[in-house]
């Protein structure tokens, strides 16, 4: 049962984060509240670990505490955030971020993005926006697509991952929230049904609580449960 289940999650070999040249473009998408302000920090920690140096993108316009969280996780991380006012065009903040990025000579660039708006159709459709904004500047944007699933979240998960794949190209999921009772056991059905793979997981609330995915140690996390 656990070489069936570890072949699900598509083997031992964890999936890294994209490298291009002369910088990275990560946009983190995922409706409000599955913890995505706080995976950023996370995911802006764990590439300075690996001495790669990042800006974030407050692209999340919509919702003035996105905007303020971020600059107070930049501070304490020491990284750039660029932003705008609320209610600001998201694809500006990007085009900003990108252009400073590059000025800046950094490795990566982290996008935030809105979880909600009127409809989810006028989301998704920002979210196209922003990645052809990206693209006029680098039209291999963006590098990777992240989206961000509360491992709690079920069936709900399986439609987000699928609406969010159609609209933008979902490269990976952060599984966030990990640290509750449910074992995350969502992960096994977004693989088998939607191939994306699960890049990496949040396990606690402190910005160490933060890992690549690792399908051997989850698995063995279900057996000894």
């Amino acid at each position: 049962l656990r070489d069936e289940l570890l072949e699900l999650l598509g083997g031992t070999e964890t999936q890294g984060l994209a490298k291009h040249e002369p910088m990275t473009t990560i946009m983190v998408v995922g409706v409000n509240g599955v913890g995505k302000t706080t995976s950023i920090a996370k995911l802006t920690r764990f590439l300075q670990e690996q001495n790669q140096s990042v800006i974030i993108a407050a692209g999340d316009t919509f919702r003035a505490a996105a905007v303020e969280q971020l600059s107070i996780w930049g501070e304490r991380l020491g990284v750039p955030v660029i932003s705008q006012s609320t209610s600001a065009d998201p694809g500006a903040v990007v085009y900003d971020a990108m252009q400073s990025g590059l000025a800046r000579k950094s490795d990566y660039v982290i996008v935030d993005t809105a979880g909600r708006l009127h409809t989810k159709f006028n989301l998704m459709e920002e979210l196209k926006k922003v990645q052809r904004v990206a693209q006029k500047i680098d039209p291999t944007a963006m590098h990777e697509v992240l989206l961000v699933l509360d491992a709690t979240s079920g069936q709900n998960a399986l439609e987000q991952t699928k609406a969010f794949g159609e609209a933008v190209g979902v490269t990976g999921v952060i599984l966030t929230k990990l640290d509750g009772t449910a074992k995350g056991g969502v992960a096994f059905a977004i693989r088998r049904r939607l191939a994306v793979p699960i890049k990496f997981v949040g396990t606690g609330e402190k910005v160490t609580d933060f890992a690549p995915f690792d399908a051997e140690e989850f698995i063995s996390a279900l057996f000894n449960a």
